[in-house]
């Protein structure tokens, strides 16, 4: 066919193909791209510390602050009880179990009084023994074989249990060829122990006497009837740490209300206490679900625990990969969900992930992790990453979640400058965020809350290309945005499996250019990488046909 035939069977089949690489079309108008959240950022914040069942330490004292009396608080924590005498006025706490050795002692002279009720003495010192109970006294020359069990009692100086003093008697006896001991002490006595070991000696007396009552009344609530010890000397029943810990400003606390336990219903109450409330206590059942409700352990405003250095806490960033094993999640996690209970706190968090859903109880999860309450909540902050670069002049939608945090603002970042904010984001239901933007260069965005920062969604800017003017079988011509002047612009071919580049343009300072190239059927687009941050952009493609 002659070259002057062709020209004029070229022009009229000249049709404009579909948009390549998810660039729109020639005289289209640029689209709105959206981008799925991506990666999320996990940020735990919370209140309180402490399971928060019972009387809040803090919220005690800040009580006092306000001239509640020990009672007035007792009655604020415990509903609807009273004031009554103790049943008891001993206590036999543990001290060890499964021991080869012992060694107990004291500064001054003191007895033993043995299984059948002989008495020995001893001398001042250390004394060590084993499962055997070869005891050297006084009263003869070679050690004797005491039958168990043995009641050590002081004489004028306490007795010493390993390097610790205690009031009272230690009670040793052997079970299993093993040795285990107690402390026998006055119910009075423990509590001089067990006060300054659970509240600061320095706070106001009436918040002191708050804890000695409610100290009393939950040693006998707990006590272990029955057992050859009554209670533990730490967490498991209450802090006991003996005579070294003792302060005269809790010693007086105790005295002052020296035999007063809280009752209900006849019954000595189950005092529970914990530090801090983050402003308001949980019912039994919340915290323990195993626990039937206690009339007296609702949950009830927490006013003055604003003074507590626990009140709130963080916001800290935990990693999702920490969090995608701790809450079994199945694949990647993307979200967490939580249910809580009426006072706020965490009851069943789940772990959406991208193979499915778990879900884990807040107690777990707070020990999982060493947090100070199950009072939290899991900030995210999530942006998506772009799934395809944006083209020059084209609107770009960000997907994202800011869930559970303070004021969110979105940031971003150009090549060679520094981060700057662009406005403040307000999320939507279940946390959504929806951040357009129309970047005209390649842009990091970002979403901030406080000192808590999204993962950096970069968005890749290409360069518009698109043909304009009439082509003819020699000539085909364009123009590109932004200008790139001087950049060299590809016409390209497609061969069916690729592309080949069968002419080159260069840009003039308006943005236009031309090639010359004599043309056959098939496809052809222009071609631009252009540097400078940019991602090759290309034009809508252009289709000759056959005459």
């Amino acid at each position: 066919m002659a070259r002057s035939s062709l020209v004029p069977a070229l022009l009229l089949t000249v049709l404009l193909g579909g948009a390549s690489a998810g660039y729109p079309a020639s005289g289209a108008k640029p689209r709105t791209q959206r981008a799925m959240p991506g990666s999320p950022t996990f940020v735990i914040s919370g209140r309180g510390w402490g399971h928060g069942v019972g009387m809040a330490q803090w919220g005690a004292f800040g009580f006092a602050q306000h001239g509640a009396s020990y009672d007035e608080i007792l009655a604020h924590y415990y509903r609807g009880t009273t004031l009554g005498p103790a049943p008891v006025s001993k206590v036999r706490v543990f001290l060890a179990q499964g021991q080869s050795q012992l060694i107990l002692g004291s500064q001054a002279p003191y007895t033993v009084r043995d299984g059948i009720g002989q008495t020995w003495h001893l001398a001042a010192g250390t004394l060590t023994f084993g499962p055997g109970l070869k005891i050297k006294t006084t009263d003869v020359p070679q050690p004797q074989r005491l039958p168990a069990p043995l009641s050590f009692i002081p004489g004028a100086s306490p007795l010493r249990f390993g390097s610790r003093p205690y009031r009272g008697q230690l009670q040793v006896s052997v079970a299993n060829g093993a040795l285990r001991a107690v402390n026998l002490v006055g119910l009075e006595a423990y509590l001089y122990g067990v006060v300054p070991s659970e509240m600061p000696k320095d706070w106001l007396p009436e918040a002191l006497k708050a804890q000695a009552v409610a100290a009393r009344s939950y040693a006998m609530a707990v006590r272990k009837t029955g057992s050859w010890f009554d209670l533990y000397p730490d967490t498991r029943s209450q802090v006991y740490l003996g005579i070294a810990h003792e302060a005269p400003s809790t010693t007086a606390a105790v005295q002052e209300t020296a035999g007063q336990v809280v009752l209900y219903g006849g019954h000595v109450a189950t005092t529970y206490f914990f530090s801090s409330s983050g402003g308001r206590t949980a019912a039994a059942p919340e915290v323990f679900p195993s626990s039937p409700a206690i009339p007296y352990l609702v949950s009830v405003n927490d006013p003055y625990d604003t003074i507590s250095p626990h009140h709130r806490w963080g916001p800290f960033v935990v990693s999702a990969a920490r969090l995608r094993r701790v809450l079994h999640a199945h694949g990647g996690l993307t979200d967490v969900t939580l249910q809580t209970g009426p006072s706020g706190r965490v009851q069943t968090l789940t772990a959406v992930g991208t193979e499915g859903a778990s879900s884990t109880t807040g107690w777990d999860f707070r020990r999982a992790l060493s947090l100070d309450s199950t009072w939290f909540r899991i900030g995210v902050l999530s942006l998506a990453n772009p799934q395809a670069p944006v083209t020059y002049g084209a609107r770009i939608s960000l997907d994202g979640v800011a869930r559970s945090l303070p004021s969110v603002r979105l940031d971003r970042r150009q090549s060679g400058s520094g981060w700057q904010t662009v406005r403040q984001v307000s999320p939507g239901p279940g946390g959504s965020v929806v951040v357009s933007a129309k970047p005209r260069v390649p842009t990091d965005f970002r979403l901030v809350s406080g000192s808590v920062r999204s993962r950096t969604a970069h968005v890749s800017v290409a360069p518009l290309l698109r043909f304009h003017g009439m082509p003819n079988a020699s000539t085909l011509r364009g123009y590109a945005r932004p200008l790139f002047p001087g950049a060299s612009v590809a016409l390209q071919r497609s061969t069916g499996g690729g592309w080949n580049t069968v002419a080159r343009a260069t840009i003039d300072a308006n943005g236009d250019f031309e090639a010359h190239v004599s043309l056959t059927p098939g496809d052809y687009r222009w071609r631009l990488a252009p540097g400078r941050g940019f991602v090759p952009g290309m034009s809508p493609t252009l289709k000759v046909g056959p005459a």
